[in-house]
């Protein structure tokens, strides 16, 4: 990922994150997945009353790109107003193995801070991800 598509991805997470519905956590979460060809897929977390059924924004972003058709996820970006920086919770690593590899990148920030985004691989974060090896 060069400089440009990192600038744009963290950029295409802070505005999503403007569009979180949070009213019970009030922890606003913008995500944006780098699919092929540069194109990029943004989500944002929608929370909900029965709190099991809330989206994450990360998961938001992977449905937003498997939806018009790219099942290929080059890197990941998740913005938060903060404190803590929002690394990806576990069900978001597993939907993430899903369509990443390993060695993709995970840029994570608190807004109004892009520059000092931290950055890992997805491998890092869940080592040793369970795949389903599926028949084509």
């Amino acid at each position: 990922m060069n400089s440009s598509q990192r600038s744009r991805l963290l950029d295409a997470a802070e505005r999503a994150l403007r569009n979180a519905h949070a009213p019970y956590s009030v922890y606003r979460v913008g995500a944006a997945v780098l699919a092929d060809g540069g194109k990029i897929f943004a989500g944002c977390n929608v929370e909900n009353a029965s709190y099991g059924l809330t989206l994450c924004a990360e998961r938001v972003a992977v449905g937003a790109a498997v939806a018009a058709g790219n099942k290929n996820i080059r890197a990941i970006a998740i913005i938060s107003d903060g404190p803590e920086v929002p690394w990806p919770c576990g069900a978001c690593r597993q939907v993430l193995v899903e369509f990443a590899k390993d060695d993709t990148p995970v840029l994570v920030a608190i807004r109004g801070h892009l520059r000092a985004a931290e950055h890992t691989t997805l491998g890092a974060l869940l080592p040793h991800a369970f795949r389903l090896e599926t028949k084509s």
